[in-house]
């Protein structure tokens, strides 16, 4: 099923912050004016469970591309276009059930692949995004409990490509904390939004969730031991990402 447009969106326009987190109703930022490249796109997606550490990297990641002259988009989910925006707010403040909660899950997805991680690929450039997929599967599917199969369908339908292929992230960054530490670093740091909030309990059940997403597609995922300290974390970033066919220029990933 094909539920992409065959037409390139055009992305929309930088936003303010430098980065996915910094980001309000913004697009992504790019480092450059480029509006095609020869080179490959390359679509790099950071998850974990909230207070991993994965934000702490994402500028510096995106910075070692810019140094191999390469355009960089930062973004984020939910979020990453004005539409996604304003579905991240509903999603991170308001009571829902599970199902409702992962269909506007996907309807931002939906918009961002559409007008934002799609056209960046399109033109060349390299997509990092603080979160995909992957976290719906962990946070709804593993944390909530909603059923994966569902989430498996959503997934297929939001993420078609016109060649038939879902699209998927070339690289997946997995922080792997465990929750009691996650807790530890998130105490007192801000105030907690409707996931932080949750219990020990969910928490568990995200980072298993992560487990089992990784377990079903190993090829794309680097599992980060995300309790080592700070330049540790960097050096093996660096070292998955080195690795990787996608800094090789290697096509990018499809299911």
């Amino acid at each position: 099923m094909n539920l992409l447009p065959t037409a390139t969106a055009t992305a929309p326009g930088p936003g303010p912050g430098p980065g996915p987190v910094a980001a309000a109703t913004a697009a992504p930022t790019s480092a450059s004016a480029h509006a095609t490249s020869p080179q490959a796109g390359v679509f790099i997606t950071f998850e974990g469970i909230d207070g991993a550490g994965k934000s702490s990297h994402i500028g510096a990641l995106a910075d070692a591309w810019r140094d191999r002259g390469r355009t960089v988009t930062l973004t984020r989910e939910p979020g990453g276009t004005p539409l996604a925006e304003k579905l991240r707010a509903l999603l991170l403040a308001d009571a829902m059930d599970p199902l409702c909660e992962a269909l506007l899950m996907f309807a931002a997805r939906r918009d961002h692949v559409c007008n934002v991680i799609e056209p960046a690929l399109a033109r060349g450039e390299v997509v990092i995004s603080d979160r995909f997929t992957d976290a719906t599967f962990a946070y709804q599917g593993g944390g909530r409990g909603f059923d994966w199969q569902v989430l498996h369908t959503l997934e297929g339908w939001v993420q078609a490509l016109p060649d038939g292929h879902t699209r998927q992230p070339d690289l997946t960054l997995w922080f792997d904390l465990t929750p009691a530490v996650a807790a530890q670093r998130l105490a007192g740091a801000r105030e907690p939004d409707k996931f932080e909030s949750e219990s020990a309990a969910f928490f568990e059940r995200v980072a298993a969730g992560y487990a089992r997403r990784c377990h079903a597609q190993p090829a794309r995922f680097a599992r980060i031991e995300a309790d080592q300290p700070r330049d540790k974390v960097w050096a093996d970033v660096l070292a998955a990402v080195h690795t990787h066919g996608c800094w090789q220029g290697q096509p990018g990933q499809v299911a």
